[in-house]
């Protein structure tokens, strides 16, 4: 078996070419030092007759991909921060009161109203993931719902007069 450091005298141009085709010359480098610091794990436990050449450019292609992955999970720089932050997707950061009658409702209740109200499911698909049947989701719904409106009144009460 030849020494590692002949393999990389030999492929390492050829990895670098590969690297910088799938990642750009940005990362290339990174991709490339991934490829043979793999390559050097499994070195040891290559066949003497696999071609050293495909096996380099399979880790290649693999360590850019990850590489590939990775720039996608980074942040993307921005040129000015937005004036405040976001606060939608969190229960925590709706209006508090809101949120602490949605939490003292039943779980079945809550699950029910936010299945049907808020994503739109078919009572008959809330049965399938909440178990029970679909009156008894339409029924969870209702009960949930009613709760919610004596709990946590809208703005405009029955007379159509806008509380303060």
């Amino acid at each position: 078996m030849r020494p590692f450091e002949q393999i990389v005298t030999e492929h390492g141009p050829m990895v670098l070419r590969v690297c910088r085709a799938v990642v750009g010359p940005q990362d290339a480098e990174d991709a490339w030092s991934e490829t043979f610091l793999s390559a050097l794990k499994a070195y040891p436990d290559l066949p003497a007759d696999a071609n050293v050449e495909a096996w380099l450019v399979t880790i290649a292609h693999r360590k850019a991909i990850d590489v590939v992955r990775a720039a996608a999970r980074r942040p993307t720089p921005v040129d000015a921060l937005p004036e405040r932050p976001a606060r939608a997707g969190r229960p925590e950061d709706w209006d508090g009161d809101l949120w602490r009658v949605l939490k003292a409702l039943p779980d079945r209740q809550r699950r029910a109203v936010a299945y049907h109200y808020l994503a739109g499911l078919p009572y008959k698909e809330i049965a399938a993931l909440c178990g029970g049947s679909a009156d008894a989701a339409r029924r969870a719904a209702a009960d949930g719902v009613r709760t919610l409106r004596t709990t946590y009144p809208s703005p405009t009460d029955q007379r159509g007069v806008t509380r303060s």
